[in-house]
């Protein structure tokens, strides 16, 4: 993502005094990886020959300037994501794979120091570390029938250089936040990051939420979100030298396909130039906790296929039933605290999981201060009225509280004795495919 967004942006430096140096020097920056014909096999076919599906990986790798984040052999994939570009160039899906995923993985060749990838049952990211970036480029389209034109991997270290090159990036925290793995410590409330902090938020995964790696994927598509609208902002293209310092620092820090050369980034950039935050989409594959196999997720059908459907045959995203912006709250963008007022051990954790898989963002799990409750009551402030019909329309059994004199607008549900549980997501519904757009603002949430 962060490559696609330079790239739309390079029209505007190619405009600029020093267009050709410029030009160079980022085409210059960027390291490529070969994925051939022998390493993808038998492909899905490729329905609209414009639209570009471009598949997105953040690489853990722990060496040279990235040893400080923990030292072990190998790369991994932390992000897995794929960025959907439609044929005019007037919208864009970015669809995120939890990495958690329990999938039918298939064979891949051994290359380039990769012992290859016998057909298994196993986790989405075990590709990469079986067969590189092509084995995790052939698992995805085996997956999902979509077609990939190109790739590209971000580190680390370009994580930061870029969003110090914008200036930051604001996000709302709704808790002081104290994560020594993550290196991250921040008070709670609305601030801008700077690179360091950036990266230990968007990577932190146990002390926020239910510690769950869907919880991070929203909170890294928020992340983007909240960075798009920043690089696409005439705060940034309008200043030339923090334009060029963010094309700079997303080129050093991706590696791509030989195939996503110079004159297909340029083109790119100038079909895409009136592209609007509000037409980029992002939406995570519509999962559930696995029975089989406890800590991990697996996909919703027919859900899943039917998101993968409409982006391999280029369908309109209406077809989807995904809808983005603010005029509708969805799920996705209501923050929850769960409280126990029971005295069922662990029933918090239970419920806060089955509300991540219908979309929620757990912002906090805890106990009553007295117990037992006998009614599950959802409060809510003046500001998130229009957030708890939501909720209420997926538990069994609720009732709602009005809290006058609140301000957040995160909702607080605390399981009573009367709890019954969460209503079925319908299959003939749009259950799961719900999605946010680069116009999402994560404070109006929390």
């Amino acid at each position: 993502m962060w490559w696609l967004v330079a790239a739309a942006m390079l029209l505007v430096v190619a405009l600029t005094a020093t267009a050709v140096g410029a030009y160079v020097k980022l085409a210059g920056n960027v390291k490529h990886i070969e994925v051939g014909a022998e390493d993808l096999g038998a492909r899905p076919a490729k329905v609209a020959t414009k639209a570009m599906n471009v598949l997105v990986v953040g690489s853990d790798q722990r060496d040279g300037k990235n040893a400080r984040y923990g030292r072990f052999a190998g790369e991994r994939t932390d992000t897995i994501m794929l960025a959907h570009i439609s044929p005019k160039r007037d919208n864009a899906m970015v669809i995120s794979f939890p990495r958690d995923s329990m999938v039918e993985l298939p064979a891949c060749r051994a290359r380039q120091g990769f012992p290859g990838q016998q057909p298994h049952t196993g986790m989405i990211n075990e590709s990469f570390n079986s067969g590189g970036i092509a084995c995790t480029w052939k698992t995805l389209e085996t997956l999902t029938g979509i077609h990939i034109d190109h790739f590209v991997k971000v580190d680390f270290t370009g994580f930061k250089g870029m969003v110090d090159a914008v200036g930051g990036v604001e996000v709302c925290i709704p808790e002081p936040i104290n994560d020594t793995k993550a290196l991250l410590h921040l008070p709670a409330g609305r601030q801008t990051l700077k690179g360091e902090q950036a990266l230990g938020y968007v990577r932190a995964r146990y002390s926020l939420g239910d510690g769950s790696d869907i919880g991070r994927i929203q909170r890294q598509q928020m992340f983007i979100a909240s960075m798009v609208k920043k690089v696409m902002s005439g705060e940034t293209l309008t200043d030339p030298t923090r334009l060029f310092g963010f094309l700079d620092a997303a080129t050093k820090s991706v590696t791509t396909d030989p195939g996503l050369t110079p004159g297909v980034i340029k083109d790119l950039a100038v079909s895409a130039e009136g592209l609007a935050a509000g037409q980029i989409h992002f939406i995570t594959t519509p999962w559930r906790y696995s029975l089989t196999h406890p800590g991990k997720v697996e996909w919703v059908e027919p859900q899943s296929k039917k998101l993968f459907a409409v982006v391999a045959g280029d369908k309109p995203i209406s077809d989807a039933g995904i809808k983005g912006g603010q005029t509708r709250i969805a799920r996705s963008k209501i923050h929850i605290e769960v409280r126990n007022g029971t005295w069922r051990s662990g029933l918090a954790t239970l419920v806060a999981a089955k509300l991540e898989e219908q979309g929620y963002h757990i912002a906090k799990i805890g106990d009553t201060a007295r117990k037992p409750y006998p009614k599950t009551t959802i409060a809510y402030s003046p500001k998130g009225a229009t957030k708890a019909p939501t909720l209420s329309r997926d538990l069994l059994v609720s009732r709602g509280r009005l809290l006058p004199g609140a301000t957040t607008g995160r909702l607080v549900l605390t399981i009573g004795d009367d709890w019954q549980g969460l209503k079925e997501v319908r299959a003939g519904g749009n259950g799961g495919l719900e999605s946010f757009d680069a116009t999402n603002d994560s404070c109006a949430s929390a």
